[in-house]
């Protein structure tokens, strides 16, 4: 059994978080790290978005912005999140796809969400992973109804995949900053999102904590991975990384609407560290 790093439950807000799977991402392929496991949450709330979506068509920026609910775009692919302070648990795992034995993204899916169905089942409720189309990525059903998505990112035989669980959800907030276009009013967004969505919280029929679903998350990925995880820290690589990400990257109006990155000379910061 490979021992994997985990990092447990911290909150940021959106720009770090996704600095830091960045961080995690580009330091795994540089094997400066080891295969990772990581769960975080967000604070304030936040619409995540694909990373060649267009901003205008899939987020209420004004609502954002009078909610004060942060936007950001994330290097993966897949659609808009609407990421709740309160009401959900994100994971990220960034791992060679040689030692997960996976040699495409749909066997990557597969296995991290065969962690996903582990950590639900031990909650109660019985999951299916759903293998998605060509228009919507995979996803975890229970019932029919959608209970986590994710996304991916791949480079050099190293694939970052990180996504949701919905410990609880509130339709109508989640859609006053989503965009949906093909629907007309609010009342009908919120129709359709309750046969589409559910989560934990009602499937079970009671209140469970973050920290619960993530002790339930950790049993789940080292049974399907069969690895053992080893609670530990970033180091001091990616904590510089993440900051200057961060700072250069996620925070610009750049990256946010237009998908560009002026980190052009990230290559030769990161050889420091070589």
């Amino acid at each position: 059994m490979s021992t994997w790093r985990l990092l447990k439950l911290k909150t940021h807000h959106a720009f770090m978080n996704m600095a830091i799977d960045e961080a995690i991402f580009r330091a795994r392929i540089e094997n400066l790290v080891p295969n990772t496991v990581r769960f975080y949450c967000w604070k304030p709330s936040a619409v995540s978005i694909g990373r060649f979506q267009s901003i205008e068509k899939e987020v209420q920026l004004e609502n954002c912005r009078k909610h004060g609910v942060d936007v950001v775009r994330r290097i993966s692919g897949g659609g808009a999140v609407y990421h709740d302070a309160d009401d959900e648990i994100t994971y990220s795992v960034v791992a060679s796809k040689k030692d997960i034995e996976a040699k495409d993204i749909t066997v990557v899916y597969a296995r991290m969400y065969a962690g996903l169905a582990e950590a639900v089942k031990a909650m109660g409720v019985t999951a299916d992973f759903n293998k998605g189309s060509s228009r919507t990525c995979p996803n975890l059903m229970i019932k029919g109804r959608k209970i986590s998505g994710s996304a991916q990112s791949h480079k050099k035989g190293v694939a970052l995949q990180h996504g949701t669980l919905l410990v609880d959800v509130d339709f109508e907030k989640m859609f006053t900053f989503l965009g949906v276009p093909w629907l007309r009013t609010s009342i009908e967004v919120v129709a359709v999102a309750k046969r589409k969505i559910t989560s934990v919280n009602k499937e079970l029929g009671r209140d469970i904590s973050i920290e619960e679903a993530e002790e339930a998350l950790i049993k789940g990925f080292q049974k399907t991975l069969n690895a053992k995880l080893a609670e530990g820290t970033l180091t001091f690589y990616e904590r510089e990384l993440a900051e200057k990400l961060c700072r250069e990257k996620y925070v610009t109006d750049e990256w946010k609407f237009h998908g560009r990155s002026s980190l052009r000379n990230l290559r030769l910061w990161i050889s420091r560290f070589e």
